[in-house]
């Protein structure tokens, strides 16, 4: 069968071959802390300092990883697709963003972080978003509004995803979709795959392991993404 409209998701399962800690423990911390209090609004407006500091740690970090064969299988599909290929990704690494300078991708191509960006920063007043490689403050002024300060331009717990409306639309149309790297259970890229299916599209996990929701895809691929994304790819 020959694929015109493909959509594929990807999480942590993708970057952490690289070296990107994936998002949280077993027992419910990120790195050592609480969700809420790094990864909330209401962690930001009681502890501004710890978590600019905590966001400054990972940028830091990103700084010193590498895209791996799974992103790279990736950019060279984005390079020679004929037709519609929107990558949506959960992380707030740049590590796709890398592959694909290295290998720049055809027409159709689009990429949507729907969790925000770690080498970018946004005005709590205007809503104006930038790149940021630096460390952040934990008052940092914003040099788009007199009233505004700059915040980590992450989506935490209890915002709203980025270009839902754009992923949505893609899903709808698709007729190749393909989620590598995530476990499913968080909504609301955990119901991609049923808006795929509305779609009458063909689809594909690719994972560590069958996750949660793995009776919901037509097809699974099973082991480290580095050796069954470029297999995949080769074999489409």
């Amino acid at each position: 069968m020959i694929h015109k409209n493909l959509v594929i998701l990807t999480g942590a399962g993708v970057s952490a071959e690289s070296g990107v800690p994936t998002f949280r423990a077993s027992d419910g911390l990120w790195e050592g802390h609480r969700i809420e209090a790094v990864a909330t609004p209401e962690g930001f407006a009681a502890n501004p300092a710890l978590v600019q500091d905590f966001y400054n740690q990972r940028r830091r970090h990103l700084a010193t990883v590498q895209p791996n064969a799974a992103h790279r299988a990736l950019a060279d599909l984005a390079a020679r697709w004929d037709g519609d290929f929107l990558l949506v990704t959960q992380n707030v690494d740049d590590l796709h963003d890398r592959a694909h300078a290295e290998t720049p991708p055809a027409s159709g191509f689009e990429l949507i972080h729907m969790h925000g960006e770690l080498n970018k920063a946004r005005c709590t007043a205007s809503g104006v978003v930038c790149d940021w490689t630096g460390d952040l403050e934990a008052e940092q002024a914003s040099p788009h509004h007199p009233r505004g300060r700059m915040r980590p331009h992450i989506v935490w717990f209890g915002e709203m995803p980025l270009a839902m409306e754009r992923i949505e639309a893609a899903l709808e149309r698709c007729d190749l979709f393909v989620s590598i790297g995530t476990s499913g259970a968080v909504y609301p890229a955990a119901g991609f795959v049923q808006l795929a299916r509305m779609a009458c599209a063909r689809t594909v996990e690719i994972n560590l392991q069958p996750t949660q929701g793995a009776r919901l895809f037509d097809e699974g691929v099973y082991g480290p993404a580095t050796e069954a994304v470029p297999a995949f790819v080769a074999d489409l």
